[in-house]
C-alpha cells in the first residue's frame, strides 16, 4: 500500500524536490511503484473438470488491474478433494478460493469454522439471488454461510423417440411426460417397453437411477444431527429394492457410468431413456454422435417431482491472508450475469433465479434433441427442486459405497442381499472413521 502523509506533514526536502522535478511521475507517496499503480493482488482459485472461468478471469482483471487471477485446475474432483484434504490437514497450501462439488461440501460444513463465512462479506445481501436450497446446502448449523453456489444440475428424462415409437409408446414430449409421474409409473412403463422390445434396456444403468431416485428422499444416509442411520432407513431400502428389481426385470442395460462400454452404448439401441441433468446433453451429444442426432429428445418431467444431480459451490479458506478480496471475486464470479455466460460457454445450468428469466437461457433450443426447447425445459425443471435432505460429513464416502455394492449387482457379480448388508457394514465403519483434516 502506498505511504501516505497528511497534508502539513510533509518532509521539506521532499516538497523541495517536488518542486525541482515538476516532470517526475513519482513525486508523492512513498512506497508505490513509478507508474503509480496500486500493488497487484494475486488470488488463486483451485476448481476441477470445466467451470469455464477462462474469459471471465479476463474480464475481471480488466476491470480490476491491481488484481492477478492463477487458477489450480485438477482434471477430477477427487484429485481436486485429495488436494485440498492435505492442505487442510497440514494448515496451508489452499488456495484464495476453493471449489467444492455439491457431493462433498457436506464433509466440508462439519469444519466451517476452517472457512470464511461469507456473512461477513455481503453474504447476507446476496443469497436471495440463488434458489433457496443452493444457499442452504453451503450453511452449517449454526447459520455460516461458507460458499457461494455456481451451476445446479435440475434432471430431466431424456428418451429415444423411435424406441418409443417401436415399442407403441408416444413420441411427442408432452405426451412422453404423462408416463413419468412418479418412479412406479416410470418401472412400469419400462416393463411395457421390455415386453415390446426385448432386445433395448429401458434405461443405461441402475447406479445413475438410484442416484436420481436416492436424492429425492428426505432422509437418505443422515440424520439431521449426522447420525448415521443405516438399517433404520426404510425409504432408502425401499428405493435399493426398485432398482435391484429392475436390473432382474432387465430394464437396465448394466452400463456402468463413464465406461468405455458405457459410451458406446450412446451409439446402439442398448437402453431408451435416462434421468437427465442439463449438462448430460453434451455427454449425450458426444458419445451419440450423429448416429443418436434427431433420435433423442428431452421431457420436461422428472418422476416424484424435481431432481438435481450435481453441481458447485466457491469457497473462501481461512488460510487465505486476502479473504476480502476473495470473496469479492467469488460473489462476482456466481453473480446471474456471469452465470449466463458460463450457460452459454459450457451449458453449465445457472442456480441464480434471474439467470431464469434471461432471453440467452430461457429461450434456447436444441437442435439436435429434436430442438427440444430445452433452456425452459431446464429452467422448470429447477424450480421443481425441492431438496430437503441432510447430508452428512462422510456423504461422498458412504455413496461411494452404496453405488458400488449396487454396480456389482446391475453387473451380476453379487446377490442383492449380500451387496446390501456389505454396503451397510462398510458405510457403518466410514460414518465412524474421523474425517481427515
Amino acid at each position: 500500500m502506498r505511504r501516505r502523509y497528511r497534508a502539513g506533514h510533509r518532509p521539506i526536502a521532499l516538497l523541495l524536490g517536488c518542486a525541482l522535478t515538476l516532470l517526475a511521475a513519482s513525486c508523492g507517496s512513498g512506497g508505490s511503484t513509478g507508474s503509480g499503480a496500486e500493488p497487484k493482488i494475486e488470488l488463486t482459485i483451485a476448481t476441477f473438470n470445466e467451470f469455464g472461468y477462462a474469459d471471465l478471469y479476463d474480464e475481471y482483471m480488466a476491470e480490476h488491474p491491481n488484481i492477478r487471477i492463477v487458477e489450480r485446475h485438477a482434471e477430477t474432483v477427487d484429485a481436486h478433494i485429495k488436494n485440498l484434504d492435505a492442505n487442510l490437514a497440514s494448515g496451508s497450501g489452499m488456495a484464495d478460493i476453493e471449489a467444492m462439488e455439491l457431493g462433498w461440501i457436506y464433509k466440508y460444513l462439519a469444519r466451517g469454522d476452517q472457512f470464511a463465512d461469507l456473512r461477513d462479506y455481503g453474504a447476507n445481501d446476496l443469497k436471495d439471488r440463488w434458489l433457496d436450497w443452493k444457499v442452504s446446502g453451503a450453511t452449517t448449523q449454526d447459520g455460516r454461510i461458507i460458499g457461494y453456489g455456481t451451476d445446479i444440475g435440475p434432471e430431466a428424462i431424456c428418451y429415444r423417440r423411435d424406441l418409443f415409437a417401436k415399442a407403441g409408446l408416444p413420441t411427442d414430449r408432452v405426451e412422453v411426460a404423462k408416463l413419468f409421474v412418479d418412479w412406479p409409473s416410470y418401472f412400469a412403463t419400462g416393463r411395457k417397453f421390455k415386453e415390446k422390445v426385448p432386445g433395448s434396456a429401458w434405461y443405461d444403468s441402475a447406479v445413475l437411477t438410484w442416484e436420481a431416485m436416492r436424492n429425492q428422499l428426505i432422509q437418505a444416509y443422515y440424520s439431521n444431527q449426522d447420525r448415521f442411520l443405516g438399517s433404520e432407513n426404510t425409504q432408502l431400502k425401499s428405493v435399493w429394492d426398485q432398482v435391484v428389481q429392475g436390473s432382474a426385470d432387465g430394464l437396465s442395460a448394466r452400463q456402468p457410468a463413464w465406461s468405455e462400454a458405457w459410451k458406446k452404448a450412446f451409439r446402439t439401441d442398448a437402453f431408451a431413456t435416462m434421468a437427465c441433468p442439463g449438462w448430460l446433453l453434451g455427454v449425450i451429444q458426444e458419445h451419440a454422435g450423429s448416429y443418436g442426432k434427431g433420435k433423442w429428445d428431452v421431457a420436461d418431467v422428472f418422476p416424484g417431482g424435481g431432481g438435481n444431480w450435481g453441481g458447485s459451490y466457491l469457497t473462501v479458506p481461512k488460510q487465505s491472508p486476502q479473504q476480502a478480496e476473495a470473496a469479492r471475486l467469488a460473489a462476482w464470479l456466481t453473480a446471474p450475469e456471469q452465470q449466463v455466460k458460463v450457460f452459454k460457454k459450457v451449458g453449465s445450468f445457472p442456480s441464480t433465479l434471474d439467470a431464469y428469466d434471461d432471453p440467452q437461457v430461457k429461450s434456447q433450443v436444441n437442435p439436435y434433441f429434436n430442438n427440444a426447447p430445452v433452456g425452459q425445459i431446464f429452467v422448470n425443471r429447477a424450480r421443481a427442486v425441492i431438496l430437503k435432505q441432510h447430508k452428512g460429513p462422510r456423504e461422498g464416502e458412504i455413496n461411494q459405497l452404496f453405488t458400488a455394492a449396487l454396480a456389482r449387482v446391475d453387473e451380476g457379480k453379487q446377490p442383492p442381499d449380500a451387496a446390501w448388508r456389505q454396503a451397510l457394514d462398510d458405510a457403518e465403519k466410514a460414518a465412524n472413521t474421523r474425517s481427515s483434516g
